[in-house]
C-alpha cells in the first residue's frame, strides 16, 4: 500500500469539500490515504482531520507514510459510524467537511486471503474488520435459504436469486470464493449470464454487503454526519452501486424538505434539523481521462452537500 495510489474524484472531492487553514476534516474510509493527504494539503498549515479504517494494517501503514501531518491528523481504528464519538473525545463541536469513498481498495480486494473476489481461491471471509465476528462462511452455510434469497435479492439485485440460495443450501459446506463462484454460475442458466461481468459478481457483493453491514451503516452514519457539519460545511460521499447511491440521494433530498416523513426518517422540529442543499443535480461520475488511467472507477458516483442551517 502507498500514497502513489491515485483516490477517484480526488479532483472533484477537493473542489467540494474546499479545504481551508484552520478547518476540521473527517475522512470515514482512509485507505491508501489519498483524499485525506490532499485535504491536509489544501488545509494546511493549521487545517486538522480525523479519519477512520476498520484495517488495523491502514492505520499504522498511514501513520508511518504520513508522519509528516502527525500533529495535524488523528487516526482511529474504527467504523465511520463512531464519527460522533471521535469529534466529542478530540474535543471538536462542529466539521467544516466530511468524506466517505464507499469502494473497496485495490490492496484489499487483491489479497485472496480477505475472500472478496471469485476471481482467487481465498477463504469465504469478506470482513473488512477482521474483529468482525460475521464472515462470508457463515452467511453462505447458515443461512436459511429465506434469509439468502433476501439478501440476494435486495443487496445484489439479482434476477435468479432464489435459484442461487436453493444452489448454495444443496452444495453445503462451501469453503472457498472459488467453490462458492462456480455452484453461482451453475445456478443461472448459461444463456442469461451477464456479458461484461462474471455470474458471480452480484452475488458476491450482497454477501459482502450483509457481512459488514455497509447498508445499515451508511444509513446510522448520515444523520451524524449532518448534525457535526458547521453551516457552510459540506458531505461528499463517493458510492459505487446503486443501494449506496439511493441512500444518499433520498437522505440529501430529505434534508433539503422541511420534513422527512415520505421516507421513514426521524422527524424533527424544524427547529431542530439540520438542512442540507445538495451541490450537484446529478451525481458526478470520473472523466474520460480518469477512467481510462483507473477503469475501476467506472461505477464511481460522487454526490455532496452544504450545510444551509
Amino acid at each position: 500500500m502507498g500514497l502513489y495510489h491515485v483516490p477517484v474524484l480526488l479532483k472533484e472531492v477537493i473542489e467540494v469539500v474546499a479545504p481551508k487553514d484552520n478547518g476540521r476534516y473527517f475522512d470515514g474510509t482512509l485507505g491508501a490515504g489519498g483524499h485525506a493527504k490532499a485535504i491536509l494539503d489544501h488545509s494546511a498549515p493549521r487545517g486538522l482531520l480525523a479519519g477512520t479504517d476498520l484495517d488495523q494494517n491502514v492505520i499504522t501503514e498511514l501513520s508511518k507514510q504520513l508522519s509528516v501531518y502527525e500533529k495535524r491528523m488523528y487516526l482511529f481504528n474504527k467504523n465511520y459510524t463512531a464519527i460522533d464519538y471521535i469529534c466529542s473525545i478530540l474535543g471538536w463541536d462542529s466539521l467544516d467537511g466530511i468524506i466517505l469513498d464507499l469502494g473497496i481498495s485495490s490492496f484489499v480486494l487483491e489479497d485472496p486471503k480477505r475472500g472478496f473476489s471469485f476471481l482467487r481461491e481465498g477463504p469465504l471471509d469478506m470482513r473488512f474488520s477482521l474483529d468482525n465476528p460475521l464472515n462470508a462462511h457463515k452467511v453462505v452455510n447458515a443461512y436459511p435459504e429465506d434469509k439468502l434469497t433476501w439478501i440476494l435479492n435486495n443487496y445484489g439485485g439479482e434476477r435468479f436469486a432464489p435459484r442461487i440460495a436453493r444452489a448454495i443450501i444443496k452444495a453445503r459446506t462451501i469453503e472457498t470464493t472459488i467453490e462458492l463462484a462456480n455452484v453461482v454460475r451453475s445456478a443461472i442458466p448459461k444463456r442469461f449470464w451477464p456479458k461484461k461481468i462474471h455470474p458471480a459478481t452480484k452475488t458476491f457483493q450482497a454477501i459482502r454487503i450483509e457481512v459488514n453491514k455497509e447498508i445499515s451503516n451508511l444509513e446510522e452514519f448520515l444523520p451524524k454526519a449532518v448534525s457535526l457539519l458547521c453551516p457552510g460545511g459540506t458531505v461528499a460521499i463517493i458510492s459505487f452501486h446503486s443501494l449506496e447511491d439511493r441512500v444518499v440521494k433520498q437522505f440529501f433530498a430529505a434534508r433539503s424538505r422541511p420534513h422527512n416523513r415520505s421516507i421513514g426518517l426521524p422527524v424533527l422540529d424544524d427547529g431542530e434539523q439540520p438542512r442540507l442543499a445538495s451541490i450537484f443535480k446529478k451525481p458526478i461520475t470520473p472523466s474520460p481521462g480518469e477512467l481510462s488511467c483507473n477503469p475501476r472507477a467506472r461505477s464511481a458516483r460522487l454526490r455532496a452537500a452544504r450545510r444551509i442551517s
